[in-house]
């Protein structure tokens, strides 16, 4: 067997496929690992081209939510889930709705939140019909726009790259390409123009680089992507889709550090050992881009935003110990990254077999 997801020999417990014709809803719920707890993930909303496309992006992005979520301290599992469709247009309540009764039908072996293309508003719908939904409003008792501490964690993430680079986490100075200025690369200009970094952005939206420059009018802007790869730069930030580390993008890299915010950064697992023969130091991003999921755990024990951003805050000192441990063991820190967090699911992970009364 090749095809599906069993012939993927994936890993995952369980994959859900999830249907409402009445709304249009066409969904895909992946659960990679349950070893730490239940499984925390966004909902991705996107046109996919096919069906096939949709379940190859939520398997990669649910398995790296439990890399994820393991790596940053929670006792929590990893998955993702998909909505097929073009969320401009299909997106409706009745559609949301739909969803989040699938989502409860799961019994809470999987927590949803926002991600590409849902925002704090649909979790609100979705939570009408679960109560096993993250990221919500504050006027619902949520923690709001999780890109506010994704961004934090990517900005400390680059400033642990900076000192194991450079001998000093300040970026100061330093030529930083923000590739993406969403929802987290917006969020994530800001913090580097505060920290005196020089800063040059790319997007496909003209919108999205007017709202950057309307704020930080001295930042440059790359004519598009390809142009800003090959820019003189110190760090480089994937902060768009997944797959901009790739084969033809990293011969062209002139930076010393990739640190960004997208998911799922490297096209194909060798090219972790491209940037790693190129010289140039990779901070996994799992790690970096931590913060978000962080931020929207916190909710499960009462969101307290002052908590969740010290807790996001130990991502600096994480990705210190995932690059030590690559020099250590004389791998790729990406390698190292997978490592730690894998060692954590299997011996946390064990001590579930140990039953407790009820």
């Amino acid at each position: 067997m090749t095809e599906g997801v069993f012939g993927r020999e994936s890993g995952h417990e369980q994959v859900v496929f999830c249907q409402d014709r009445a709304s249009g809803l066409k969904a895909i719920i992946a659960i990679y690992s349950t070893a730490l707890g239940p499984a925390l993930g966004g909902t991705r909303f996107y046109p996919y081209a096919s069906e096939d496309d949709a379940l190859a992006d939520v398997l990669a992005l649910s398995k790296g939510m439990a890399y994820k979520n393991a790596l940053a301290g929670l006792d929590l599992g990893g998955g993702k889930a998909v909505i097929i469709g073009d969320p401009a247009t299909a997106k409706s309540e009745a559609l949301l709705r739909a969803y989040g009764r699938f989502v409860q039908s799961l019994a809470g072996r999987y927590i949803t939140a926002c991600d590409v293309g849902t925002y704090v508003a649909d979790m609100d719908v979705v939570a009408k019909e679960t109560r096993f939904v993250t990221g919500r409003s504050t006027d619902d008792g949520g923690a709001g726009d999780s890109s506010v501490l994704t961004a934090f964690g990517v900005f400390q993430g680059m400033r642990a790259c900076a000192d194991h680079r450079w001998g000093s986490p300040e970026l100061a100075g330093r030529r930083v390409g923000v590739s993406g200025v969403g929802k987290v690369g917006h969020l994530l200009v800001g913090h580097l123009v505060e920290a005196g970094a020089r800063v040059v952005i790319s997007d496909v939206s003209a919108a999205a680089i007017e709202r950057v420059r309307a704020a930080h009018p001295e930042v440059e802007v790359a004519a598009n992507a390809d142009e800003l790869v090959r820019s003189q730069l110190d760090v480089f930030a994937p902060c768009a889709l997944g797959g901009a580390l790739n084969d033809e993008t990293v011969p062209e890299l002139r930076a010393e550090v990739v640190c960004g915010a997208a998911n799922n950064q490297l096209a194909h697992p060798d090219i972790e050992k491209v940037l790693e023969e190129r010289g140039i130091l990779y901070a996994p991003d799992y790690l970096v881009n931590a913060g978000g999921v962080i931020q929207v755990s916190d909710e499960l024990h009462g969101f307290d935003f002052a908590r969740a951003q010290r807790k996001a805050s130990a991502i600096y000192d994480t990705t210190k110990a995932v690059f030590a441990l690559a020099e250590a063991e004389g791998v790729p820190p990406a390698t190292a990254a997978d490592r730690l967090a894998e060692r954590r699911m299997a011996e946390v992970g064990r001590l579930r077999s140990i039953l407790t009364p009820a």
